[in-house]
């Protein structure tokens, strides 16, 4: 079988070192050491002055909302995981969808001024598979408009814009550890800013609002995560450039095999920085799409209709966003992950061309 992904396990005696400290300290979660040490070793990695571990990346999108005061309208994606659409609904906001632009599949900068109205409070955009969006003409309307910036970039480790860390743009960036991600502390995300007092605020909301042990500084939720997750975090760092460039060699492989098809490719923003993380392929109509899907599962390879359906399509919004449903009708994310030989691509590309002729 060959699954969409796999999640990247590494040597286990690495792992258990750590959990040997951890039975010594019996310090489990509740900002422990090797939290600390994660968020440490994070900001080297990727050169951004603050950084809050979390539970999920999910719960960063919540804080984020919280942390800037969101109320009304907030302008967003219909093509990113649903987390994204949730987490403004959770917080009581209203979303709004600009639709995406067809080749990047990242929000649309044109068509957002449009829907910018006295109850819209900000933007709030997906990095969507790791392709950064048009930062530099979002935050331009952002700054005309008095709104704030929101970057979720669940699938970003390890991308970079114009040669920094995309983490750093936005008035906050979000993004997930979960298992399926490039890096992962199998549960897991983690929020960045490069304002310190919206960091300090963050950290108040990770932690029930705690102020010490017997004072509080506002409302807060339980946003921490555990030291047994940190521990995968800081195994898996250690491996990170590896597994960046196995993907990066998937992602050519594939590249390679279906030029000349009769399949789409994203068109990346920034080539330089793309963290290759995933390989979308769009086809020619829904479906081809479903017949491809069907014929790689019969051979037990499992792609995925990532993502779908678009989000304004959701029962508890709505929204006009053709290009979106268009898009999200005939996408297939291809099989990638750090144990995935040459061969495995071969046989997948094998059944994708011999379904298109």
């Amino acid at each position: 079988m060959i699954p969409v992904t796999k999640p990247f396990i590494p040597p286990l005696a690495e792992y258990n070192k750590y959990l040997k400290g951890i039975w010594k300290r019996s310090w489990l979660t509740n900002n422990g050491p090797l939290v600390n040490e994660l968020e440490i070793r994070l900001k080297e990695n990727l050169g951004v002055p603050y950084c809050l571990y979390v539970g999920n990346g999910t719960i960063a999108l919540q804080m984020a909302i919280k942390a800037l005061k969101l109320e009304g309208e907030i302008i967003t994606t219909p093509f990113s995981y649903v987390a994204t659409t949730s987490s403004i609904v959770w917080e009581g906001c209203k979303p709004v969808f600009a639709d995406i632009h067809p080749k990047t599949l990242n929000i649309d900068p044109s068509k957002i001024e449009a829907l910018i109205t006295p109850k819209t409070s900000a933007i709030l955009a997906t990095h969507c598979f790791g392709n950064p969006c048009a930062i530099d003409e979002i935050e331009l309307l952002a700054k005309k408009h008095g709104l704030k910036v929101i970057y979720d970039a669940a699938h970003c480790f390890g991308t970079t814009y114009k040669g920094k860390s995309v983490f750093h743009y936005g008035d906050i960036s979000t993004t997930s550890f979960h298992a399926t991600k490039l890096f992962h502390s199998v549960e897991g995300g983690a929020v960045f800013t490069t304002d310190h007092g919206l960091f300090e605020k963050l950290g108040y909301l990770r932690n029930f609002g705690h102020d010490g042990p017997e004072k509080f500084n506002g409302v807060g939720i339980n946003g921490k995560n555990s030291e047994f997750h940190a521990a995968m975090g800081l195994v898996n760092l250690r491996h990170v450039d590896q597994i960046k460039k196995r993907r990066k060699d998937q992602y050519s492989y594939y590249l390679n095999k279906l030029s000349g098809s009769s399949v789409q490719f994203i068109q990346l923003e920034d080539e330089v920085g793309f963290n290759y993380a995933y390989f979308p392929v769009i086809f020619k109509s829904e479906k081809v799409a479903l017949e491809v899907k069907r014929v790689l599962e019969i051979n037990q390879i499992f792609p995925r209709r990532y993502f779908y359906p678009s989000l304004s399509k959701l029962d508890y919004v709505s929204g006009n966003t053709p290009i979106s449903d268009d898009i999200s009708s005939r996408i297939l994310c291809l099989p990638v992950y750090h144990e995935l030989t040459v061969e495995e691509q071969d046989l997948v590309c094998r059944f994708v061309l011999n379904t298109l002729n």
